[in-house]
């Protein structure tokens, strides 16, 4: 792997080659449009900026909503083309010319593979391409394994296979769901995996067991949006996450941090038992 690959992918992995990640996700507008507490998304990203380990999000809003003396790496999505509006979220292509992230000095590029939909081989071809450009320009590629509104394919067979067909086609990391059997789909993919959020939980416990649980079945990081910025301490909850994720805290540990008042969190703790 060339100089300027390893390095876009340490930035986004702090600790080497066997750390892990927290990623903020604030690109759920390419599809959903205004999302509930992303309706600014200046003002939401404002506060988390510094505790992520990496964003991701679209170049719009990258553009309009993100200071250029940001130092926080940037994984960009560049797949797009159908809205909630339609029942075939499937249908799309690469909006986003590698040389514009290039010109956007994104650590990452992304783009969402779905397999079994009806759109599938054109996924598959899409992401084939990136991998090519993004081989060329230096820039890691991150393969998204959709499910569009069938939640119910989040089981360990079906995310096996998206995840390693992905990586057969080159992708340098994937993000996926977390499932019973986890653990299966790690050991089937020879590629760090970061576990995404989905739809708002139940509760901010339910989301730093899931974060937890995936970091236990050997996920290298977690890329989290509305259980985090629809959080009502969303600051708190991000810091709470990280403690998850690079200092091994317990659920009970990160719930004590979450439970104090946002703004007064000591920068750096390391919550255990």
């Amino acid at each position: 792997m060339d100089w300027g690959m390893r390095n876009r992918l340490a930035r986004m992995f702090p600790g080497g080659d066997d750390g892990n990640t927290v990623m903020l996700a604030v690109d759920h507008g390419y599809f959903m449009g205004p999302t509930h507490r992303l309706e600014d998304a200046r003002a939401t990203l404002a506060p988390l900026l510094p505790h992520a380990d990496a964003i991701a999000l679209t170049r719009g809003i990258l553009r309009t909503s993100v200071p250029p003396s940001s130092t926080t790496p940037v994984v960009l999505r560049v797949s797009g083309g159908a809205t909630v509006l339609k029942d075939d979220l499937s249908h799309e292509t690469i909006t986003t010319a590698m040389r514009d992230a290039a010109r956007l000095n994104v650590s990452a590029v992304a783009l969402s593979v779905f397999v079994g939909a009806p759109h599938e081989h054109e996924s598959l071809v899409n992401l084939s391409r990136l991998v090519d450009e993004g081989e060329e320009a230096g820039i890691p590629v991150m393969a998204i394994t959709a499910v569009g509104k069938e939640l119910e394919k989040r089981d360990a067979r079906y995310l096996a296979l998206a995840c390693r067909v992905s990586a057969e086609l080159g992708a340098h990391l994937v993000k996926t769901y977390y499932c019973d059997g986890f653990e299966k789909v790690v050991e089937g993919c020879p590629v760090p995996l970061v576990v995404a959020g989905g739809p708002k939980l139940d509760s901010d416990r339910s989301a730093l067991e899931l974060a937890h649980s995936a970091i236990a079945k050997g996920a290298r990081g977690i890329d989290m949006g509305r259980n985090i910025w629809q959080s009502d301490h969303p600051v708190a909850m991000l810091r709470a996450l990280r403690t998850i994720v690079h200092d091994q805290a317990t659920v009970a540990g990160a719930m004590k941090l979450l439970e104090r008042p946002e703004g007064r969190t000591p920068t750096a703790p390391t919550l255990r038992a």
